[in-house]
């Protein structure tokens, strides 16, 4: 997302409080009887941002595979939480926080790629 001098930055505050209201609504982040840091989620989706981007700096049409590989990668994400030792209510929370941070990211960095 866009900050006020239009440098993009961290999904953070989107993703982050996507999970803080999920677990205020009292959906539990504990996963595996572990609990999951809030932050974690918005180091993950800079670290799998910065894959991305770097990716589709080596390709001929950086949008469409950064675009590609990140539609490809949020729907594995979901495999896990399908997976995890954790309530139904837990992994959808998380299967959410997946595609909310895709709906904010991915169009963000892709209008900043050459088609």
């Amino acid at each position: 997302m866009d900050n006020a001098d239009g440098d993009l930055y961290s999904d953070g505050d989107g993703v982050d409080g996507f999970a803080a209201v999920g677990e205020f609504a009292g959906i539990s982040l504990v996963v595996g009887g572990a609990p999951s840091p809030v932050s974690g989620f918005t180091v993950l989706s800079v670290v799998f941002s910065v894959v991305g981007l770097v990716l589709a700096r080596l390709v001929r049409r950086p949008r469409t595979v950064f675009v590609h590989t990140t539609v490809v990668l949020t729907v594995l994400s979901l495999v896990p939480d399908v997976l995890v030792d954790a309530s139904a209510a837990t992994r959808v929370l998380l299967m959410l926080t997946h595609v909310v941070a895709a709906a904010i990211v991915v169009p963000a960095i892709a209008r900043r790629l050459s088609a």
